[in-house]
Order: structure tokens, then sequence, then C-alpha cells
């Protein structure tokens, strides 16, 4: 019976998370969604400030999160992210489906100051925030600790993306929903 469960469970998560992950038209095959300008390059000709607020309203209307990546073109840690990120669809998809992304330029030509100065110190680039949708600053996050040695980590990225996003908390209900329904009716047959 506990083995029945356990499969069930795993059953379940893979059934719920599908559609998760699937959400925002991600064409796994070639791991492209159709983003905003202002998740794709950092400009430093772009208005952070109405790019936050269309981010924010995405957000709103995707029931995601918003993810603000500081950095440039400059930055090599950037290019890396942007690679290994291309290059591991689980991972840029679960972005994706949960995120909304916002690059915010930092650079000699536009340090983009009096945006800057709304979010807690930068720790190195690229950088990280979490924000809800309603604007809520939730956490401010070192893009190192997504390392592995030298490289990033496919497990630091998902974990982390898993924990800050708002579809686990209702994946995990779904599923433990389910999980009552079925042994209520497993021992109303027994």
């Amino acid at each position: 019976m506990k083995a029945l469960l356990t499969i069930l469970v795993i059953i379940l998560f893979v059934v719920f998370l599908s559609p998760v992950m699937a959400a925002g038209s991600i064409d796994s095959s070639q791991n492209k969604i159709d983003l905003p300008q202002y998740s794709k390059i950092y400009d430093d000709q772009r208005d952070p400030f109405k790019d936050a607020a269309a981010a924010l309203a995405l957000a709103k209307e995707t029931h995601r999160q918003v993810l603000i990546e500081i950095g440039g073109n400059w930055c090599s840690w950037c290019h890396k992210m942007d690679t290994f990120l291309n290059n591991n669809s689980d991972v840029y998809q679960a972005l994706h489906a949960n995120y909304v992304l916002l690059k915010i330029n930092v650079s000699d030509s536009n340090e983009n100051e009096e945006f800057m100065k709304a979010l807690p110190p930068v720790l190195g680039y690229p950088h990280m925030y979490v924000s809800s949708a309603s604007g809520k600053m939730l956490l401010s996050k070192d893009t190192a600790e997504l390392l592995a040695g030298n490289n990033y980590s496919r497990k630091n990225w998902l974990a982390f993306l898993t924990k800050w996003s708002l579809e686990k908390d209702q994946v995990i209900v779904k599923v433990v929903n389910n999980v009552q329904q079925y042994n209520i009716q497993q021992d109303s047959e027994e």
C-alpha cells in the first residue's frame, strides 16, 4: 500500500508539474519563449521604471513572480549565465514558467542610479532580486550561490527557482489534496 501511494505521489507530481512547466508558450525543442524585450538583453537605452511596470503587470496577469537580473553586456558572468540557461532547457523552462525576467542594465554609459536606489545593495554581477507581482521585494540573491565550482549548477538553479515560485505551493496543495482523496477512496473500498 505504501509503495502504491509513493508511485501515486510521483505520478501526481509529474501530472501537475507538466502544465506548470509548459506555461508561457515555451517551445522546448528550441528552448524558446516569446519574451518581452526587457527579458532578452541588457539595454542601456531602456527605461527601467517602464520595464518594471510592464514586468509587474505581466507577472500579475500570468500569476508569476518577477526575477530582476542586474548586469550588463560588459559582464562575462552575465553571458555565462545566459549561456547556461540556454543550454539547460529544464532550468530555462522553470525560470520562464514561474517568473517574468526583467534585465536591468548597469554600465559606465548608464548606471540606472535612480532605479538602483530602491533596491538592496548589489553584491556582484549578475545580481538577482525576486519580487512578487505586487512589487514586494522578496529576495536579494548573489548569483555566486548558484554555482558549483566555476559553473552554474542545474541543481542549485532548480532549487532556487522552485523555492521562490508561486506555483510550487499550488502544485503541492493539489498533490496533497489528490493523495488525501485517493486515501479516502481506498479506505472506503477496503
